[in-house]
C-alpha cells in the first residue's frame, strides 16, 4: 500500500472576558491590552512575513466573539494605541535611570523593549489600528483559518435551555460573521465542553432531569463542519459505526458494528485522538467532524512543568521592575523565588525557540509515524 500523507493542524486558540470599561491593572483593560502585545500583533508580524516571503502558515486561529468585539472597539484601539506609548516611553526612562546607575545588562534590555515597543507603535498604525482587519484580510487570503465560538462563552453542560444553548451559538456565529465578513466553518467550544443528547439532570435547582439535544446536532444545525474535544471525550467514546466512502468520494457511509469489533480490528484507530471522528447522536450520523487534542504534542506548548514555558531561558512573566513594570528577568528555575531570577538574555531566549521548535517537529513526525505504523 502506498502511504498516504499525514496532516498536522496547528490550532492556536484565543480568549478574554470582557475587561473594557473594568478599570486598568491588574485584572482589566491592561490584562487586554498587554495579551495584544505579546500575542495578537506579533503573531500578524509573523503572518505578514509568511505573506511576504510566500508561505502559508496553514494556522486555525480561535478568536472568540468576546474577543473580536472588544478588538474593534473604539476603546481598545485608542487605549492599546496609548498602552503601546506608555510602555515605549517606560522602556526609555528605565534605559536611562539604569545607566545612571551604571546598570549596563539591564539599560541594554530596556533598550532592546523600546526598539520592540517602537515596533509594534509602527506596525499597529500600519494596520489603521484594526486587528480584527488584518486577520480577516489574511484569512480571505486562505493563509489561516478562524474559529467562532458561543457569544458569551456559555459553558454547554450546564446550560438549561435549548434555546439558550442554539442561542449562544447563533449570536456567536453572526457575531464573528459580522466582524469578519465570513461565518466560520469551525468553532472552539468553551472549555471543549461537550455534552451528549439523553436525559440530563441540572446540577443545582429545578429538580427533574430533561431531555436533552446534543451539543453536535446543535452545532449541526447551524452549518458548523468541525470542532474540538479535549482527548479523553475520543479516547472514552463508544465506537457505533465504520466510515466508508460514498458515490460522492466522501466518507459518509456508517455500516454499523458489533462492540467486540474495537477490540480486533486494531488498523482503524477507533477511539484515537489522532483520527478525525464523526459522531452519532440520537442515531443519525452527524456531517460534522470532531477533532482531539493530542496531550504528548499539546502539553509541550502550555504546561510549564513538562513543556517549553518551564524552560529557564524564557522570560518570566510574574517579576516586574515596579508595581506596573516592565519585566527584565527570566524564568531562570521553576522553584527559584522572584529575588533569585537572573536576567533574561535575548540571544539564549532564541536559541531556546529553535531548539523547541525542531523539537516539537520532530514529536510531530514522531506521533504521525507510530501512529500510521500501528494502523496503516
Amino acid at each position: 500500500m502506498s502511504e498516504q500523507p499525514s496532516a498536522f493542524c496547528l490550532v492556536l486558540h484565543g480568549h478574554l472576558p470582557w475587561v473594557l470599561h473594568h478599570g486598568r491593572w491588574p485584572h482589566g483593560e491592561d490584562w487586554l491590552f498587554e495579551a495584544a502585545a505579546e500575542t495578537w500583533l506579533p503573531l500578524l508580524q509573523v503572518f505578514d512575513t509568511c505573506a511576504a516571503e510566500g508561505i502559508r502558515p496553514a494556522v486555525t486561529l480561535g478568536l472568540t466573539p468576546i474577543l473580536l468585539e472588544q478588538l474593534t472597539s473604539p476603546r481598545f484601539v485608542t487605549g492599546f494605541r496609548a498602552y503601546l506609548t506608555e510602555q515605549l516611553e517606560r522602556a526609555k526612562d528605565d534605559a536611562a535611570a539604569f545607566r545612571v546607575e551604571q546598570n549596563p545588562a539591564l539599560a541594554a534590555l530596556a533598550d532592546g523593549l523600546a526598539v520592540r515597543y517602537a515596533g509594534m507603535v509602527e506596525t499597529f498604525e500600519r494596520l489603521g489600528g484594526d486587528l480584527v482587519g488584518a486577520f480577516r484580510r489574511h484569512a480571505e487570503a486562505q493563509r489561516i483559518e478562524i474559529l467562532s465560538s458561543n457569544a458569551t462563552h456559555g459553558y454547554h453542560p450546564l446550560l438549561l435551555h435549548e434555546a439558550c444553548a442554539r442561542a449562544q451559538l447563533r449570536a456567536g456565529l453572526a457575531t464573528s460573521e459580522r466582524h469578519l465578513g465570513f461565518r466560520p466553518a469551525g468553532i472552539w467550544l468553551p472549555e471543549c465542553a461537550y455534552r451528549p443528547p439523553g436525559s440530563w439532570w441540572p446540577p443545582a435547582i429545578h429538580g427533574l432531569p430533561r431531555d436533552v439535544v446534543g451539543t453536535a446536532t446543535l452545532l449541526a444545525d447551524e452549518g458548523i463542519r468541525y470542532f474540538f474535544v479535549d482527548t479523553h471525550l475520543v479516547r472514552g467514546s463508544q465506537g457505533v459505526a465504520a466510515l466508508s466512502p460514498g458515490p460522492s468520494g466522501a466518507m459518509d457511509v456508517a455500516t454499523p458494528i458489533e462492540p467486540s469489533q474495537l477490540e480486533w480490528d486494531v488498523l482503524r484507530g477507533w477511539r484515537s485522538e489522532l483520527e478525525p471522528q464523526r459522531i452519532v447522536e440520537s442515531g443519525r450520523l452527524l456531517p460534522v467532524q470532531v477533532l482531539a487534542r493530542c496531550p504528548e504534542v499539546s502539553e509541550q506548548v502550555w504546561s510549564g512543568k513538562v513543556g517549553y514555558p518551564g524552560d529557564g531561558r524564557f522570560l518570566e512573566f510574574h517579576k516586574r521592575h515596579g508595581l506596573r513594570g516592565l519585566r527584565y528577568w527570566r524564568v531562570t528555575s521553576s522553584t527559584a523565588e522572584l529575588g533569585d531570577k537572573q536576567l533574561y538574555e535575548p540571544e539564549a531566549a532564541k536559541r531556546a525557540v529553535y531548539d523547541q521548535a525542531r523539537h516539537f517537529v520532530d514529536l510531530v513526525k514522531g506521533r504521525l509515524h507510530m501512529h500510521r505504523s500501528r494502523t496503516g
